[in-house]
């Protein structure tokens, strides 16, 4: 399809202008001079002389500045430049600049989001890979032994079976966790929302992990004795699935005889935050940006001493955005983490 051109006649005009008066001044001073001085005969030759340079310009030089314009045109509308093809082909050299460094800037944004979003995809398919990998040869291998003939001794059998199941429930975990994100990020996953005592609902899951953080002498508690509840209007199944991820990794990354607390505050007129402490290892400053990005390893090693799909705080970041709410990590190195989110507070 021709592209349609569209006509610019302000240099055509002022540089016809800018003849004509020159021309007009010669022969004026040329008449006055030597011959006798005709006002009529000098405003005709000044028409003339405008009119036939204007249409020299005109017509003459933009074609000679339309081919090169519209080569450009081209040779861009070769690299998909949909905004450049959808007007009227101008040789105004203003608007020709702003629109390729448009072009230029707009291409450059979506270079640099392609390259981080490929970057990103590496990552995730390489840490998918080794996620499935890892319990994936570990059941196999127990199962290749059984089928070579320990499946007749009864004590290997039982070890062997209990742990390729513990290596299926791991993928299970993982599978369930990525179908999880998957849904909340597209919207698949509807919430119950419901009023509730997040007091409560805290209490319920330090009773869940008591034992675990006794293994390790970590006391759960409150920063303070809440006499009254807290009402909050959430999905409780969700929130508590994200104070269980939030408490269990206190746990896992906690120290010997350390403290996990929680502690919930009104932020504003109907808003809450709620905070989970702990004095911990602590995460390094280069590594909260991506803390919740999934299967993000802030340790490089890529060993696992606890179970769990990895993909515990990418649920939590997805489960409080999915609520309209936010949440907030800051961490010191060797001094311990606050995780904390907000919910919107029964009226």
């Amino acid at each position: 399809m021709q592209t349609k051109f569209k006509k610019s006649y302000k240099f055509a005009v002022n540089t016809s202008l800018y003849i004509t008066i020159f021309i007009t001044l010669l022969t004026s001073v040329f008449l006055f001079y030597f011959f006798e001085f005709i006002w009529y005969y000098v405003l005709g030759i000044t028409l003339c002389t405008y009119l036939f340079s204007f249409l020299i310009i005109q017509f003459r030089v933009e074609k000679f500045i339309y081919k090169r314009v519209k080569k450009i045109y081209d040779d861009l509308t070769l690299l998909e430049s949909a905004s450049l093809t959808k007007g009227a082909i101008t040789t105004d050299m203003r608007t020709l600049t702003q629109e390729i460094d448009k072009y230029a800037r707009d291409k450059k944004i979506e270079i640099e989001t392609l390259r981080v979003r490929e970057q990103y995809r590496k990552e995730f398919f390489g840490n998918v890979s080794h996620e499935l990998k890892t319990p994936l040869f570990t059941v196999q291998g127990y199962i290749e032994t059984l089928l070579d003939g320990a499946i007749d001794n009864k004590a290997v059998r039982e070890k062997y079976l209990q742990r390729a199941s513990k290596g299926i429930e791991r993928l299970g975990y993982i599978v369930k966790d990525l179908d999880m994100i998957t849904k909340l990020e597209v919207g698949d996953l509807s919430l119950n929302i419901e009023t509730f005592n997040i007091i409560e609902l805290v209490e319920n899951v330090f009773d869940m992990f008591e034992m675990k953080a006794n293994k390790k002498k970590i006391t759960l508690t409150f920063d303070t004795d809440y006499e009254k509840p807290i009402m909050v209007n959430a999905d409780k199944e969700r929130i508590q699935q994200v104070l269980t991820n939030l408490v269990v990794n206190s746990i896992k990354y906690g120290r010997i005889k350390g403290t996990t607390e929680v502690s919930i505050e009104n932020l504003i007129k109907n808003k809450v935050i709620v905070r989970v402490t702990d004095n911990g290892e602590g995460i390094e400053k280069e590594h909260l940006p991506r803390l919740f990005e999934r299967f993000y390893r802030v340790d490089k090693s890529g060993s696992r001493k606890e179970g769990g799909s990895g993909l515990g705080l990418s649920i939590v970041k997805h489960i409080i955005e999915a609520h309209n709410e936010k949440i907030y990590v800051e961490s010191e190195y060797g001094v311990g983490s606050e995780f904390s989110f907000t919910l919107e507070k029964a009226k």
